[in-house]
């Protein structure tokens, strides 16, 4: 694994072509594998915080500008290019501006951390019904927010399939997110829900869902022989663990992390660790330059 220390390299790009070296064995063997057989390679990444700046407002959230077209140019010479996120796929879709992109037809998106699918192919979202613990939670959110003082001025994002409370606008975001943990991981479990914490945000979904098991199920239906992850926050760590297994599994795997003080946890785990939406923009656009 990676750590602290290793982040100074981590974020270094090599002379060879502007990829950074990634700082462990696993991770240079998954980027050479990648290099080696780019057919047979999946690139998946996370939207906020790794294609798309963190903003106050989640809503108002877009993909840095370039990086569309480094996934358009990546999207030719791969098996495929993934976006897993919690937002609903369509959400992501319209922040990231991937419709009707030219060079973009590879692209999915697994919204709702795979319970939703959207194909550049097809422009359609396919997804099962919604969990019904999900309508009743959304019945009693905003009592419970009412009943937590501290929680004033957290934003409540209804993504259909999840509900999350972000309290970055909150007078004192920290206490707020803490005050909220207790009683909205009492919501939830009174109606077969889980909170996922996050960079400030708490969200109640269904169990069993999450970036890793979206991760996994997708290369194992598209046959992948390697894959690059970008994350940036608690909710991608299931999607680490996830390539972790891979690897011990024979298949190689890179572990890049878009790089913040709030989720040092991820950063240690990285192979490759930049500083921001940028510079995971600019790792994707030199990978694509190198590939044939």
């Amino acid at each position: 694994m990676g750590s602290d220390q290793n982040q100074t390299s981590a974020t270094s790009s090599s002379p060879d072509g502007g990829l950074p070296e990634p700082v462990t064995a696993a991770g240079r063997d998954g980027l050479a594998a990648i290099l080696a057989a780019p057919e047979r390679a999946v690139i998946a990444l996370d939207f906020d915080g790794t294609l798309a700046p963190i903003v106050p407002n989640p809503d108002l959230a877009r993909a840095h500008p370039e990086a569309v077209p480094a996934l358009a140019a990546l999207a030719q010479k791969v098996a495929a290019v993934a976006v897993v996120t919690g937002r609903p796929a369509e959400v992501a879709v319209r922040n990231g501006g991937f419709a009707g992109v030219d060079g973009l037809d590879r692209l999915v998106v697994l919204g709702h951390y795979g319970a939703e699918r959207w194909e550049a192919a097809t422009g359609k979202v396919t997804a099962p019904d919604p969990h019904p613990g999900v309508e009743a939670v959304r019945r009693e959110f905003t009592d419970v927010l009412a009943s937590v003082p501290a929680s004033r001025g957290t934003w409540v994002e209804d993504k259909g399939r999840a509900i999350a409370a972000h309290t970055r606008r909150a007078e004192d975001p920290e206490a707020a997110f803490e005050a909220l943990r207790e009683p909205l991981g009492a919501l939830a479990e009174r109606h077969g829900l889980i909170v996922e914490p996050g960079r400030m945000v708490l969200e109640l979904r269904p169990p069993g869902v999450d970036k890793g098991v979206a991760l996994r199920a997708y290369l194992r239906d598209v046959g992948a022989g390697a894959v690059l992850y970008a994350g940036d926050d608690l909710g991608d760590l299931p999607a680490f663990d996830a390539v972790e297994a891979l690897r011990g599994e024979g298949v190689p795997g890179l572990l890049v992390c878009s790089a913040n003080e709030a989720v040092r946890e991820l950063a240690a785990r990285a192979d490759v660790v930049v500083a921001d939406p940028e510079g995971v923009v600019r790792l994707l656009a030199a990978l694509a330059a190198r590939l044939p």
